[in-house]
């Protein structure tokens, strides 16, 4: 089960907020660019920072991050604010947000720089993996089991275990392993998922 399938519970409690966003002229588009300023800045900022309690900001901004996400996507399905631009965004920014905040977990210790690496690359092509459904006449792809939600608690519990003074050793390695196992595997489910859907035997 991806934690991705949660999305509908958490939606219904911010839809009071979104409604309030909409009234006062708030839009999609903004609140996407706003949350990958945010998530640059912050990846920005735990590269140089000496202190590594900082790294308690990851799991704080992933949730954070992740309520704006349902946000813009109900302000853009139901408050009439779905353009062609803000589906670009949308993709492009979370791709570029993610990457950001995984980078600095690069240099934590010595070897784990190319492992990080790795997980980004794969995390791009599983979000690439999805969207390619909808050129087949399929869906948009969100199976796990490393989608993004799932990533973000991954990651966002590594920057809580940082922050309280965990430190990064050779069992990183098997971690980061075993992470990328399981991106592969997302990419091969979203692909037979999309094939399935487009040849009409369901998803």
């Amino acid at each position: 089960m991806s934690v991705y399938q949660l999305k509908s519970r958490f939606q219904n409690i911010l839809r009071p907020f979104v409604r309030r966003l909409a009234a006062g002229g708030v839009t999609a588009n903004q609140v996407t660019l706003a949350a990958a300023a945010i998530s640059l800045a912050i990846g920005a900022f735990l590269v140089v920072a000496a202190d590594t309690r900082w790294f308690l900001l990851v799991p704080v901004w992933f949730f954070l991050r992740m309520a704006l996400n349902a946000v813009d996507g109900m302000l853009a399905r139901e408050h009439g604010q779905k353009s062609v631009l803000g589906a670009y965004l949308n993709e492009l920014t979370d791709v570029v947000s993610d990457a950001a905040l995984y980078l600095p977990f690069a240099f934590l210790h010595p070897g784990v720089d190319w492992w990080v690496a790795l997980v980004i690359f794969l995390s791009v092509l599983t979000e690439f993996a999805g969207v390619l459904g909808q050129t087949v006449g399929a869906s948009r792809q969100y199976d796990g089991p490393l989608g993004k939600s799932d990533r973000a608690v991954l990651f966002g519990v590594l920057g809580a275990f940082v922050a309280l003074g965990g430190t990064f050793g050779p069992w990183t390695a098997w971690l980061f392993a075993a992470a990328c196992l399981l991106l592969a595997l997302t990419v091969v489910n979203r692909v037979r998922a999309g094939i399935r859907e487009a040849a009409g035997y369901g998803g």
